[in-house]
Order: C-alpha cells, then sequence, then structure tokens
C-alpha cells in the first residue's frame, strides 16, 4: 500500500501557479488539505498522519462512503500501515529524488509503496494517468527521483498539462496557467480526488489502471 505520497513542484511564490507546481495546486485543492500542517524535515515540507485519522479526513470530506449494510466503499484495509507520510520537496524539482529518498530510507519505505504526483507535458491538458514504473519521459523530477531512489519502480499520478507550441519547454513548465486553464484544472482535480483516495486504500493499485492509466477527464 501507498506510504509516502510526494507532491512534486518548486518553492518560492514565483512559481506558485506555474504548471512544474500542479501537483502541489492538486494538494491544495484537496478537500483536507487545511488539516495538513507541515514542517520542515528531509529536505522538504513534510507531514506524518496516523492513517485512521486520515481514513476519517476521507469520511468527513465524503471521499469514503458509508453503504447500507454499514461497509465502506472504498473499503479500508486491516492491514492497512500505522502512518501515511506526505511531502512537497523544498529542492527545487531537479533535486526532487534527494528528498524523497531520505525520507523513504529513514522510514524504510520500499519505492513500491511510493506515490509521486506531478506535471505531465506528454500528456494534454485535461488528462489524468497513473502510471507504475516505466520511462521518465524527459521529467527531470522523476529523473532525480530514480537517481536517488536507484530505480524507476514507484508510482506516478501525472497530471496533462500539454507541451509548448514553441519547443521552449523550460519556459513553458515554468510559466503560468491562463485564467481558463485555472478553471480546466479546477475541474480535474475534483474529479480526480476519488482516484487518489483509492490509490491510498488499494493494496493494489494495478487493477486502477485500466479505469485511470489514461484518462481524458476533459
Amino acid at each position: 500500500m501507498i506510504q509516502l505520497v510526494a507532491f512534486l513542484g518548486n518553492f518560492g511564490r514565483e512559481y506558485e501557479n506555474t504548471r512544474h507546481n500542479t501537483a502541489w495546486l492538486f494538494e491544495d485543492s484537496l478537500p483536507f488539505s487545511s488539516r495538513i500542517s507541515w514542517s520542515a524535515k528531509y529536505k522538504s515540507d513534510f507531514y506524518t498522519a496516523d492513517f485512521p485519522d486520515f481514513v476519517e479526513w476521507l469520511k468527513s470530506a465524503s471521499l469514503i462512503k458509508t453503504k447500507e449494510d454499514g461497509s465502506l466503499s472504498p473499503s479500508v484495509p486491516k492491514d492497512a500501515p500505522k502512518k501515511i507520510y506526505f511531502m512537497k520537496p523544498l529542492t527545487y524539482m531537479n533535486l526532487s529524488g534527494e528528498a524523497v529518498a531520505e525520507a523513504a530510507h529513514f522510514f524504510k519505505i520500499p519505492s513500491e509503496d511510493i506515490l509521486i504526483v506531478h506535471d505531465e507535458i506528454e500528456l494534454p491538458l485535461g488528462t489524468v494517468s497513473l502510471k507504475w514504473s516505466g520511462g521518465l519521459g524527459g521529467h527531470n523530477g522523476l529523473r532525480s527521483l530514480k537517481a536517488s531512489l536507484g530505480t524507476a519502480d514507484f508510482w506516478r499520478l501525472r497530471f496533462g498539462v500539454g507541451k509548448p507550441a514553441n519547443g521552449d519547454v523550460a519556459n513553458y513548465v515554468l510559466g503560468s496557467f491562463t485564467p481558463d486553464e485555472k478553471i480546466t484544472l479546477s475541474q480535474i482535480f475534483t474529479q480526480t480526488w476519488p482516484l487518489f483516495t483509492s490509490l491510498i486504500l488499494s493494496r493494489d493499485p494495478q487493477r486502477l489502471i485500466p479505469e485511470w492509466g489514461k484518462k481524458k477527464i476533459i
């Protein structure tokens, strides 16, 4: 099961609403975001949540619902980890792996229990993709993760941001979303909350790939 969730981005006011900070914008959108009290640890903003408390957050946000028979949907595994860790690396994107690896090594979390949330230029805006391992797509944050973890075997929740028309990738990903794109992004985030919930609660995230491997939401 997922034990560590890392939202990739760049710190600093000038980067707040840029495409490379899509993951941080997604974290801000989560209905329980205000419950996360970040502290400076492991070269990142870091937070540790007791898993039962996290489940209560999800219930309060109606991301977990109680069915007529009293069971929960999605269900909560009885063997869920005691803690779940959230982090936003403060190393800048190109060195994100250093922060994630430091936390993972300290808590002895295997790479297959790590979820990386990030922007993806290979997908158009409006598309969300759940991916396991595989290529890095030229993403510098993912390159850093592979180098620091020694493997590309980790989960990725990818938000499409599209490609630049002129091929200048660096300026494009460090550019801000347009007002219309921000509206679209907000709608995408809301529709991705159930996937995020299912990912955290699933013993086998692979079962989510048929629906979410590459899903055009808007």
